[in-house]
């Protein structure tokens, strides 16, 4: 049976202040399982990244609770919420967020600097997680040698190379044509299948539907309804309509 990663209850999330003010999340309760690749659909303003936000412990509820793991995130010191976040959650994100003066063997090292683990031991472990990406031929570049694809291939190794819990990733194929956008879900997905991680997938392109195990679709800040996606073997990344 798949374990509970990320467990959800109630939340609302308020942004702004006065009249500007608006409830971007309104009593959403969802949880996260091991071994299982979930997208999180819906239009533009609907509330899919201040979710992500929320689940991964970036933002506080207004109203409601996160558990990562079973820990509580509500009032969490600030270094308690940080080790929480090193230790259970990898981040991808559309603009791939990569230090450009540094390798990609240093990008994706980087993430375990601030763990207790030897600069050798490091080294192994994100040449491991390169190869696993198909990166090992890359691994001295600098990121503005790569294309686009191996740009957001390094972030997920970067979000990997850690062994979190769960990995959330925000519109990772938004940049990316058909090509490179049909590798990074099959990638997701593999990563997917590995029972000691959930991953969570922000979208709003319907060609990465057929890759989900589970489909939450959220609109005016609410989930709406939740579909199962269809079986591995028969997923597929259709090209782009012209």
């Amino acid at each position: 049976m798949s374990d509970t990663v990320i467990q959800a209850s109630h939340i609302d999330r308020l942004l702004g202040s006065g009249a500007a003010q608006v409830r971007a999340l309104r009593n959403v309760s969802l949880q996260l399982r091991s071994g299982e690749f979930t997208l999180l659909m819906g239009p533009s303003g609907s509330g899919k990244t201040t979710l992500l936000c929320v689940l991964g412990g970036l933002l506080s509820p207004t109203e409601g609770e996160v558990r990562i793991r079973g820990v509580s995130l509500a009032n969490a010191a600030p270094g308690t919420l940080a080790k929480i976040r090193r230790d259970h959650i990898g981040f991808v994100f559309q603009s791939y967020r990569l230090f450009p003066t540094l390798t990609v063997l240093d990008n994706v090292r980087l993430a375990l600097d601030i763990r207790d683990i030897s600069p050798a031991a490091q080294i192994v472990r994100a040449k491991q997680v390169l190869a696993k990406v198909g990166l090992s031929h890359k691994e001295r570049s600098l990121p503005h040698e790569l294309s686009g694809g191996e740009r957001q291939r390094v972030a997920i190794a970067r979000a990997i190379v850690g062994r979190p819990s769960a990995v959330l990733a925000d519109e990772p194929t938004a940049s990316l044509d058909s090509e490179n956008g049909h590798a990074i879900m099959t990638l997701l997905a593999e990563i997917a299948k590995d029972p000691s991680h959930a991953v969570l997938v922000v979208t709003h392109d319907p060609r990465t539907r057929t890759f989900a195990d589970r489909i939450l679709n959220i609109e005016d800040g609410r989930i709406r309804s939740e579909e199962f996606g269809k079986p591995p073997r028969l997923r597929r990344f259709p090209a782009a309509v012209a």
